[in-house]
């Protein structure tokens, strides 16, 4: 299994499209946020799929598209919601246009996104269709949750694992599930390469969490530091609340409590707490813990060994990324 082929066919065939027509100002900007790159980690799992359990992947091409742009316009509108300034290293939609054009050219990506199914046959279509809208509406739960989150101060670990379940990880195991339902596999086969999805997606926002704080500036293309400056109760924050001492909690919640012009010396605070702690050491474990349940549904499916092999270095390679 070659990632970088599944990566070259599904950009030549985003290139194929021509994104761009009249009223400019929705399109730009879909064309725009469309090529500003990334792993294409989601369409590059349903080819995965696809290729795994039918051996042909240009089949599930429109599949891995509508994935791709429903997530592109996720991203769309929660930079509106975060107000950040850069997507991948780039100017946001919204700042290089506006905020009433970042959410009209979202709500055209949802409709695009899709429109793609409807290049299957009817069955492959309800499949498909029902699953998405499932995803769909779990990611929005999940950011509502991730909004309240920011007014409460009584999450739990449990909550914030299943508030990034539904917002990050369940867009992982559906365009994994795509590319199974696409190749007809058995539904066995669909539902444990989902939970394999789950599970890996799970360990790859953890990921995410540990990166923003540790992660090296020049490889992780976002803000260092920026769940702190936002005060996202992240599993970094909540199991140092759970395990700090009195004086580094409340400092803790002190920091969280504010929005500040200068960030600096608080990046650096509470980096220095969580360190004390040995935080980057617990969130490592928890991420192994999930790999490692994610690794484990490829025992049950009925597949063979190069195609387990071929999932579990994915995940090998996906949970490698620049720490």
């Amino acid at each position: 299994m070659d990632i970088l082929h599944y990566q070259t066919e599904f950009l030549s065939y985003l290139e194929s499209k021509k994104w761009v027509k009249e009223p400019k100002n929705l399109y730009e900007p879909i064309d725009y946020i469309l090529q500003l790159g990334g792993k294409r980690i989601r369409p590059v799992l349903t080819l995965m799929a696809a290729d795994i359990f039918s051996g042909d992947t240009k089949q599930s091409l429109p599949a891995a598209l509508a994935i791709e742009v429903f997530h592109n316009f996720t991203l769309v509108h929660d930079d509106i919601m975060d107000d950040a300034p850069l997507r991948r290293g780039k100017k946001t939609v919204h700042e290089k246009w506006d905020i009433n054009t970042g959410i009209l050219s979202g709500d055209a990506m949802l409709i695009l996104a899709y429109q793609y199914f409807e290049n299957y046959e009817p069955s492959v279509f309800q499949k498909l269709a029902q699953l998405f809208s499932k995803t769909a509406l779990e990611v929005c739960d999940g950011q509502q949750l991730d909004v309240d989150f920011e007014t409460r101060n009584d999450v739990t670990i449990a909550e914030y694992i299943e508030m990034i379940r539904l917002k990050t990880s369940v867009l992982v195991a559906a365009a994994l599930k795509m590319g199974a339902i696409v190749a007809k596999t058995n539904e066995e086969n669909a539902n444990l390469i989902y939970d394999f999805g789950l599970n890996l997606g799970l360990a790859f926002q953890l990921q995410d969490d540990y990166l923003d704080t540790f992660g090296d500036p020049k490889t992780f293309g976002k803000q260092i530091g920026g769940d702190i400056i936002e005060n996202k109760k992240t599993f970094l924050y909540l199991k140092s609340l759970e395990i700090a001492n009195n004086l580094d909690k409340s400092r803790l919640l002190e920091f969280y409590k504010e929005k500040l012009r200068d960030n600096t010396v608080k990046i650096e605070e509470v980096t220095h707490i969580f360190k004390k702690i040995e935080i980057p050491e617990l969130i490592k474990k928890e991420i192994k813990f999930y790999t490692e349940k994610a690794f484990k549904t490829l025992d049950q499916m009925s597949i063979n060994q190069n195609s387990k092999d071929d999932l579990k270095n994915f995940g090998v390679w996906l949970m490698n990324r620049s720490v």
